[in-house]
């Protein structure tokens, strides 16, 4: 039976180890990337995040410099990915952030001015994840890794390779990217491009926990 294109998309999708550094991703597919994370769904439509795009030599060097004290074995991969892109969450998001949601809702015909209210009532729903400082962290860096599911399973469909990093250092990423994240934390990157044809398990077969490990139908 031939299998859907959806299931070949993620079969075919593999965390690279090593990438090739004269390969580069096109202008046109890392914009359906960047439209991909914009139109990522999240918890009240919160939106919560920033994504900080490194490209520029410059800036890969303001990446690497944020290795110093740990996660060594990833920093190579800032150098020879094509992109990498800085998953951040908004830690204290407010009802003034989530009005700018609604009245953005207001303007493209979604809602209607006189309900306005209404809509932000919804907020509740992000003050029952607030603590007494005022932060919400935990909540908003969880909708960030919606974003990155939806940005693996595009880049399969791209042919594209992704490598999800939770080793990088968000103390000294959040000091060296701080007028970008201008508040935002980080603590999550994706390193785009593509995998090197001889690098560690890019002709290994793809290996998973079997269905009846994972899944149970009620």
């Amino acid at each position: 039976m031939t299998k859907h294109p959806i299931i070949v998309d993620i079969e075919n999708r593999k965390t690279v180890k090593h990438y090739d550094p004269t390969r580069r991703v096109s202008q046109d597919k890392m914009e359906i990337i960047y439209e991909t994370l914009r139109l990522t769904a999240s918890s009240i439509n919160a939106q919560p995040w920033k994504f900080i795009v490194i490209e520029s030599e410059i800036a890969k060097q303001r990446l690497a410099n944020t290795f110093a004290r740990k996660n060594f074995h990833n920093k190579q991969h800032i150098f020879d990915g094509s992109h990498v892109i800085l998953f951040a969450h908004n830690p204290r998001y407010s009802l003034e952030d989530y009005a700018t949601v609604v009245d953005t809702d207001i303007s493209n015909g979604r809602g209607k001015p006189e309900d306005r209210e209404r809509y932000l009532s919804k907020f509740s729903f992000a003050e029952s994840k607030t603590d007494s400082s005022g932060s919400n962290a935990h909540w908003t860096k969880a909708q960030v890794y919606i974003a990155l599911g939806n940005a693996l399973h595009v880049l399969a469909r791209l042919n594209v390779d992704g490598t999800p990093m939770e080793g990088v250092d968000p103390e000294l990423i959040n000091q060296e990217f701080a007028p970008e994240l201008d508040g935002f934390e980080c603590e999550l990157a994706l390193v785009v491009g593509y995998h090197h044809p001889d690098g560690a398990n890019a002709k290994l077969p793809k290996s998973r926990l079997p269905r009846e490990a994972v899944l149970h139908i009620l």
